[in-house]
């Protein structure tokens, strides 16, 4: 796991403080956990503060153990473990996380990296020259079977082109980004097969139905009972309902085992000594 460490201090604000309906938020949130516990709504505190700022600034980690009551390396520790959070200023209008695992990089993500490289910045994590785009590679978000995806802020974009990441990417540096339906970007609902459902269409037409083949007029029908529809039918032991099982039926398997020349001793019981 690469280290993770936080932005240099000519990056970092002097102070941190939650906006008015953030703050208001972030309090209800706290009180949702058990007196004692309230240390636990750090992640969403921290969350909510990458959402305000564009990232986790070092102000903010301090706000935050504050508010909480937690020595500061504590929230470092979160901050810094977990991959979602942002350590360093990320772009203004979109940060591109561009999905890298095994489906992804099967159904073409190079290429989407690639279109990245070219379209923002060189390198992961690099602004763009305005400073409103940037880009990374990230492990698995979920949406493996409508490979290639990415994801910005909180929503996905998936079944991507490069052709279809460049309009996104304009779109999130012309400030339209909202205009982009989140999703798979081709014709699909969700993970359901492309170009429509395959079953539990509409009923077929009746005059199909009359087209098919029916069976021959003096074709008798078999009537099999459900319980036994599946059931094999063979000449072996094994699938004789009638004969029963040592553990049912002892007397019944020990005559069975006379017969056929087998010991009839009950191994399950201790043997006296000669």
């Amino acid at each position: 796991m690469s280290v993770r460490r936080l932005a240099e201090d000519t990056v970092q604000p002097a102070s941190f403080a939650f906006s008015k309906e953030n703050a208001a938020w972030a309090k209800a949130t706290i009180k949702k956990y058990p007196q004692g516990r309230e240390q636990s709504a750090v992640i969403p505190l921290l969350m909510r503060a990458q959402e305000q700022d564009g990232w986790v600034t070092r102000a903010a980690i301090e706000a935050i153990a504050d508010m909480l009551g937690m020595a500061y390396i504590r929230v470092l520790e979160v901050a810094t473990f977990y991959t979602q959070f942002q350590l360093k200023p990320v772009g203004t209008r979109a940060h591109v996380q561009v999905c890298g695992t095994t489906p992804c990089m099967l159904r073409g993500a190079e290429d989407l990296i690639k279109l990245c490289k070219k379209k923002i910045a060189p390198e992961p994590f690099e602004l763009n020259q305005s400073g409103t785009l940037s880009w990374e590679e990230v492990e698995c978000q979920g949406a493996c079977v409508n490979a290639p995806m990415v994801m910005i802020f909180k929503d996905s974009y998936e079944d991507l082109t490069p052709e279809r990441l460049e309009e996104i990417i304009d779109a999130f540096e012309a400030g339209r980004g909202a205009e982009i339906e989140p999703g798979p970007q081709v014709e699909r609902i969700y993970s359901a097969p492309i170009g429509g459902l395959t079953s539990l269409n509409a009923p077929e037409p009746a005059e199909k139905k009359a087209g098919r083949a029916r069976k021959a007029p003096d074709e008798k029908a078999i009537s099999v009972p459900p319980a036994n529809a599946a059931k094999p039918k063979t000449a072996a032991d094994v699938t004789n309902p009638a004969l029963k099982t040592p553990a049912t039926a002892k007397k019944e398997a020990a005559k069975i085992a006379k017969v056929e020349g087998e010991t009839t001793v009950d191994k399950s019981k201790p043997q006296k000594k000669r």
